[in-house]
């Protein structure tokens, strides 16, 4: 059995505890879960007060917004269930369809916000809502040691898995075409946990394919995945960087991270691109060797990064927004239209054509800014005013861009 080498990782040197929350959020039970939020909400809360702009029946073209450079007005706003703690993968577009992490878990019309379908206890708060096969998996809300996959487009139940009596909470990580990846905690007699297990599922008959356990000190919470092929790739809060073998599980390398990573990471062909404070390092899959990285100025971090169609799309804290080559690591084009507007520093992207829009995590300043992808220059900003601690995250489904602040689901048009 092949493990990750034990850690005694300290925490990062800059973070806040808007981060921790969300990061943090999956391992808490449901009534510790509501005191931490609302210490939290006390702590963090801006208070402004606001309005949310009236729908609009006619979108514009190329997702430009207004004449005047104003964003434009959301199509339709609801109010949802959503309990989210701001990882990207807790909102999530499909079939039509628009889903927040929450209970109920509701899938709304993606063309009006009418609700497709409801279902109570759906969702355990902070944990991914995953997509694979034309399955959306999720750790069973009611915390009974299943994990369940439903048709998005109907929310009908199409599959279940159980790891074992001898785990606690298992939490899908990742999916491929044929497996789905957790992460769940190892019991002790007492019903107390020291260790955990990574394991693969078959995602047609839910039966365990393999599973290996972490070391004594890694942790099931914080840890965000992906799988290229023949490897899984995961990074942790103990500063551990790990590809296994997606047949077997077989650990094929790990090493330590510069830096903590609390948040997702990029995979591209065969590298993983990790965000490493003020370095920005590719990684070959196969074995672990740096092929590129990337500087950021003096005194600045990298935030998350996304490749999509083919560009790596990145910001720091200075406020510099980059397009490299996520192949090479060369640069495409780098802004700085958000540091002059003194926008806030999107840590989530999507893109629609020429559009670039990136989710923040705080709102003054912030909201979902909107950027032409082949310069980097700021288009609007999107911010419904409403003053919610809650980071802002977005989807899409190539005709909206949806865009989720605490309770409040926005619909904007895509270019």
């Amino acid at each position: 059995m092949f493990k990750e080498n034990a850690a005694h990782g300290t925490t990062a040197d800059r973070y806040s505890r808007r981060r921790i929350l969300r990061l943090a959020g999956a391992g808490l039970t449901m009534t510790a879960l509501g005191a931490g939020l609302t210490g939290c909400e006390d702590d963090l809360s801006a208070g402004g007060e606001g309005s949310i702009p009236p729908p609009r029946t006619a979108s514009p073209s190329a997702g430009t917004g207004t004449e005047d450079g104003q964003a434009p007005a959301p199509l339709w706003t609801k109010s949802t269930s959503a309990q989210t703690y701001g990882d990207n993968d807790e909102l999530v577009a499909v079939d039509g369809v628009v889903i927040a992490s929450g209970d109920p878990l509701a899938a709304l019309e993606g063309t009006t916000g009418g609700t497709r379908w409801s279902l109570a206890g759906g969702a355990v708060p902070g944990a991914p809502l995953l997509l694979g096969a034309g399955t959306l998996y999720l750790a069973s809300g009611k915390y009974d040691g299943n994990v369940v996959g439903y048709a998005p487009a109907t929310g009908k139940e199409t599959w279940r898995s159980h790891l074992g009596k001898e785990y606690r909470q298992p939490r899908p990580v990742a999916v491929d075409e044929q497996q789905v990846y957790v992460i769940a905690e190892i019991l002790e007699a007492d019903n107390s946990s020291r260790t955990n297990v990574i394991a693969a599922l078959n995602s047609r008959t839910g039966k365990v394919v393999w599973k290996e356990q972490r070391d004594l000190g890694t942790q099931q919470n914080g840890v965000h995945a992906a799988v290229r092929g023949r490897y899984l790739v995961y990074t942790d809060f103990k500063k551990n960087l790990t590809v296994r073998d997606t047949a077997t599980g077989r650990q094929v390398w790990t090493q330590k991270t510069t830096k903590t990573s609390y948040g997702p990471f990029a995979v591209h062909e065969d590298l993983v691109i990790v965000p490493q404070g003020q370095r920005l390092q590719a990684f070959a899959l196969a074995d672990g060797t740096e092929k590129w990285s990337v500087e950021a100025g003096q005194f600045t971090t990298f935030s998350e990064p996304a490749v999509l169609d083919g560009v790596l799309y990145i910001a720091d804290s200075g406020r510099t927004l980059r397009a490299i080559e996520p192949a090479t690591g060369k640069s495409v084009w780098q802004s700085t239209s958000l540091k002059k507007s003194g926008g806030q520093v999107p840590r989530q992207f999507v893109r629609v054509g020429s559009t670039l829009y990136g989710a923040t995590d705080l709102d003054e300043k912030g909201g979902v800014h909107a950027f032409d992808a082949k310069s980097g220059e700021l288009r609007w900003t999107f911010n419904d005013k409403s003053g919610d601690y809650h980071a802002w995250l977005v989807a899409t489904d190539g005709r909206h861009v949806f865009a989720l602040h605490g309770k409040k689901l926005h619909a904007l048009p895509a270019a």
